[in-house]
């Protein structure tokens, strides 16, 4: 094997190599792994659901962008008793906020789940899985609302991820 000549002695090799692996690893969980091959639905539409009315369906295609603090309301169409995962991508976040709350309604609002967590604990789990995620069995076959809410402030991207039980 040939000898390889630099300018730079050992230690800046060595940093050089330390920096080369930190960003390398740093290429995981990021905005574009989060969202894949997804399509942006801007929310803006008025679909009823219950008595209410949500910004838009989400599925296994789409996904949603926001900012917290603040509240929003999307809908799940369900063809059978599923999984349902709400997946939050967190960005630019000034403070951590107290609570964050993922609420999952089965169809009509008939019954209702509710998913409630600390914002330091959502950061948490977001430095250490890449993203933050709730989730619950659904068992009505139709439309389904899915509210989610903090105080924390900063710009989220949502998904939803849906999984037959069957499929389990």
């Amino acid at each position: 094997m040939t000898p390889v000549v630099t300018v730079f002695g050992r230690k800046a090799q060595a940093a050089a190599v330390l920096l080369f692996a930190s960003l390398w690893a740093g290429c995981d969980g990021t905005r574009e792994d989060f969202i894949g091959a997804r399509v942006k639905d801007t929310c803006g539409a008025a679909w009823p659901v219950c008595d209410r009315v949500a910004g838009c369906i989400l599925g296994s295609e789409s996904y949603s962008e926001g900012r917290f603090p603040g509240r929003q309301q999307l809908i799940v169409q369900l063809k059978e008793a599923s999984t349902v995962k709400v997946s939050l991508f967190l960005e630019d976040v000034t403070a951590a906020g107290s609570e964050t709350v993922v609420q999952f309604h089965e169809e009509g609002c008939r019954a209702r789940i509710r998913r409630a967590t600390e914002g330091r604990a959502v950061l948490d789990v977001m430095e250490r899985q890449g993203a933050f995620t709730e989730e619950a069995e659904l068992t009505g076959v139709g439309d389904h609302l899915i509210e989610f809410e903090s105080d924390m402030q900063a710009r989220y991207i949502i998904k939803v991820d849906v999984t037959p039980l069957r499929n389990r």
